[in-house]
């Protein structure tokens, strides 16, 4: 039980800071998406609600049973994955599971009661996003710098021994 302290002290914190967030922006910017938004200082960033029926930059919209589904399946292989195939023990890959379940259940808690995904974040060019598809977002990095630091590792670990043995 311990391999999920981190990860689930981690995901209910980004779950509620989702959910509250997306009940902020719904309540203060509601109930007509795209209709108001707020400027934050500096004019790059400005807080719009949106509706996303899709997934990840609105790619595939209109398909919320589909969607939901997906997601479902996603969390249950990273939870497999995250047991079967990770170093559970290291606190970064707890770190980074955490963030990406949390991200991928407030998503989907959205899915489910709403039908779609309550997206907020609006910073220039780039598509709007919230609270979760940040918190996916920065635990795959997380995740993905862990894999390359551990190669790397191992890559040095080689030359070393490669060095040696001659």
């Amino acid at each position: 039980m311990r391999i999920w302290a981190i990860p689930l002290a981690i995901a209910s914190t980004f779950l509620l800071l989702d959910q509250a967030t997306k009940w902020w922006v719904v309540q203060t910017l509601g109930p007509e998406t795209m209709a108001r938004s707020i400027a934050l200082p500096g004019g790059v960033v400005r807080l719009v609600y949106s509706h996303n029926t899709g997934v990840a930059f609105s790619m595939f919209q209109g398909h919320p049973e589909l969607l939901t589904v997906a997601a479902l399946c996603i969390v249950a292989g990273a939870i497999y994955f995250y047991t079967a195939h990770l170093d559970h023990h290291q606190t970064l890959i707890q770190a980074s599971m955490g963030l990406i379940m949390g991200g991928a259940f407030g998503n989907l808690i959205d899915r489910i009661r709403l039908g779609y995904v309550v997206d907020f974040i609006s910073v220039g060019w780039f598509p709007i996003f919230n609270v979760a598809d940040s918190a996916i977002t920065i635990g795959a990095v997380l995740l993905i710098y862990q894999f390359l630091r551990e190669d790397l590792a191992e890559r040095r670990a080689r030359k070393h021994e490669t060095l040696t043995s001659q």
